[in-house]
């Protein structure tokens, strides 16, 4: 009996040693056959497995044939913790910000000089939008006084050449 139960026990041992009076000992198919298969009556009615709704659904089949070539590319998703991707997201974030620091220091003094005159032009742009701005919103009579001025140094610029 114990030399039974070693054979039995051990997984590398190859099963043909058992006597065939133990075959109760050998694992078999646990499931039991139903007995309608065997019958061939036409009667029966045959059960058919269920269809699911959510593998039938056009929406789930896009997700899972997604999912499939991203696998066989090697995009498949990561199963990262959220506070390792947001540390991750600051890293790179931190590491792209100083590679900006670094090209904005190595620019040359003619670049540095084109910034200066390129933000000056854009004052004085914004300057004149203001005052268009407030010449539009400004009251009717305002603007025809500005007007009379205008003309009024014009004929004194003329009289005097």
């Amino acid at each position: 009996m114990a030399v039974r139960e070693a054979r039995l026990r051990s997984e590398d041992g190859p099963l043909e040693d058992i006597d065939p009076k133990d075959s109760c000992l050998i694992p078999r198919n646990i499931m039991a056959e139903p007995d309608y298969i065997e019958d061939d009556n036409p009667e029966l009615i045959r059960p058919q497995k269920l269809i699911n709704p959510v593998k039938t659904s056009r929406n789930h089949q896009d997700l899972h044939r997604e999912l499939l070539m991203n696998q066989k590319r090697g995009l498949a998703p990561q199963n990262k913790p959220e506070l390792q991707k947001v540390m991750e997201k600051r890293r790179r974030d931190q590491v792209i910000k100083q590679k900006e620091e670094e090209a904005q220091k190595k620019k040359s003094d003619l670049e540095i000089e084109l910034l200066k005159r390129q933000q000056k032009l854009e004052q004085l742009e914004l300057e004149k939008q203001k005052l268009q701005e407030e010449q539009e919103n400004a009251p009717e009579f305002v603007k025809v006084k500005g007007n009379l001025r205008r003309t009024g140094q014009e004929v004194a610029q003329a009289q005097e050449s």
